[in-house]
This record gives structure tokens, C-alpha cells and sequence, in this order.
């Protein structure tokens, strides 16, 4: 029995000193890690910003607003810094968005209306010189209801005279262009498109026309179907100085419209 311990003692020393040597060879240095990459921080500025999604036509409140730092190098001229406007929050309470604003968009003036108090939404968003003239609509005569607000779309004016059916010689039923490359300003009350909606079938369409057009658009109704035919959007773009875009085409329709006025 003697002879057994000391064969077991003799192994568990050899397995205790095979363990303190291996131990003893993790001891060697290992190589530092290279030092974190210092980040440079860079200069921003507050910027005015939407808390939340803003419609368009909203009146907006100082709630709706807030500070947000900006990196200075993308700050672009048209937003509004805290160095330069501090009070700018409470300043636009109750402006109009003429074009909806997205969370955490800039704020921007030139998409803003400081509208009288008195005024409506679509007073505020017509541009000086232009007026805003409704004609009656079908699925037939408005596209299917595929033309949404900011469309832009040609009228058409169709003419069947009464006695084309019943007398020889009479002139035939015509339809010819009146007015060209307008903007649809709302279908019935729907001014944007919202939650995806691509389709507006609607009773009415509101125009943004000159006054004389706004005339010529008023006899046409009495004279016959208009119909509105929607551009292209490729058409539209075309269309993008701000002057020529604010200045439809027109096409005089010869029923007694004095187009020298």
C-alpha cells in the first residue's frame, strides 16, 4: 500500500508541476491593442426643425418646432439657425404650410404663408395675381380620378350644337383645348395626396388661373362638357421658372372671348 501512495503522490506532483509550467508560460507580454481612433467632432449650429410630420394648409405652433444641432457645412441659407433667429419658434406660430414638412425636416420660410388671421388656406397659398376657379368634374371628364392636387392638367371644351342632329349644314360637334399646362390646385376639399392615396374621384376641381382665363373658363361652362386631361410629369418640369410656371398657356375659343383685354 505504501509503494501505491507514493506512486499516486508521485504523479500528482508531476501533474502540478507540468501545470505551473504551463501556467508560467502565459506570463509572456502580449501586444497592446493600437489606441482608438480619436473622433473629431464637428461644428454644428441649432437649426429649426419639424418635432413631427406637418401637414400642408397647417397652421403651424411653436410646439411643433424644435432646436436641433445641424453639421454647420450642410447648414443651407434658406434654414433657420438659433444664432440668427433665436425667437424663430414663436415668430411662425400661426404661418401656414404651403407644402407639408416631414419630422425632423428644416423649417423653411419659402414653404411657409403668414397668412391674415381671416384668411383661408386657399386665399393664402394662391400666388399674387392669380385666382382659384372651380369646375365640375366626373370620372369621365377628370381623368378616371387619377388627377391629384398639383397636378397639372389641359381643359378641354367639347360643343355638340342642338340642332346637329335634326338640319343638314350645321356645324358638328367640336372639342378643342381652352387653356393649357394648369395647376390643380384641390379636388373637392383634398388639397395633398395623404396615406399614399393615389386616386381622388371627386365633384369638382379648383384651377389656379389668370383673370382673364378665369373669364374664358366661366363662358366655357356655359357652352359646353369641359373635360381636364392630365400632362405628363415630364411635361410639367418643364415648366419651372417661377414666372413662366404662374402664367398658363391659353387658347382663345372663339365664342366672343375679347382676347385683347
Amino acid at each position: 500500500m505504501k509503494a501505491a501512495r507514493i506512486l499516486v503522490l508521485g504523479i500528482a506532483l508531476a501533474a502540478g508541476g507540468a501545470a505551473a509550467y504551463l501556467v508560467s508560460g502565459d506570463d509572456e507580454p502580449k501586444p497592446e491593442a493600437p489606441p482608438a481612433p480619436v473622433v473629431q467632432q464637428l461644428p454644428t449650429v441649432d437649426v429649426l426643425i419639424a418635432k413631427s410630420d406637418i401637414g400642408m394648409g397647417t397652421a403651424i405652433s411653436s410646439q411643433d418646432l424644435q432646436w436641433q444641432a445641424w453639421p454647420s457645412a450642410t447648414t443651407g441659407d434658406s434654414y433657420i439657425t438659433r444664432k440668427d433667429k433665436p425667437g424663430a419658434a414663436e415668430e411662425l406660430a400661426g404661418a401656414i404650410t404651403r407644402a407639408p414638412f416631414t419630422a425632423g425636416e428644416p423649417i423653411r420660410e419659402s414653404k411657409l404663408i403668414r397668412a391674415n388671421g381671416a384668411a383661408g388656406y386657399m386665399a393664402a397659398i394662391l400666388p399674387s395675381g392669380m385666382r382659384a376657379v372651380s369646375t365640375e368634374i366626373s370620372p369621365e371628364t377628370g381623368a378616371g380620378g387619377f388627377i391629384l392636387p398639383n397636378d397639372r392638367v389641359d381643359v378641354i371644351l367639347s360643343r355638340r350644337p342642338k340642332e346637329a342632329d335634326k338640319k343638314e349644314n350645321v356645324v358638328p360637334a367640336t372639342s378643342e383645348t381652352i387653356l393649357t399646362n394648369v395647376r390643380v390646385l384641390a379636388i373637392d376639399q383634398t388639397v395633398e395626396e395623404k396615406n399614399g392615396q393615389r386616386v381622388v374621384v371627386g365633384k369638382t376641381a379648383t384651377l389656379e388661373i389668370a383673370p382673364r382665363q378665369a373669364e374664358t373658363l366661366t363662358l366655357a361652362r356655359q357652352l359646353g362638357t369641359l373635360s381636364l386631361a392630365l400632362r405628363s410629369l415630364l411635361d410639367a418640369s418643364k415648366v419651372v421658372e417661377e414666372d413662366d410656371s404662374r402664367k398658363p398657356e391659353i387658347n382663345t375659343i372663339r365664342f366672343g372671348v375679347n382676347s385683347n383685354r
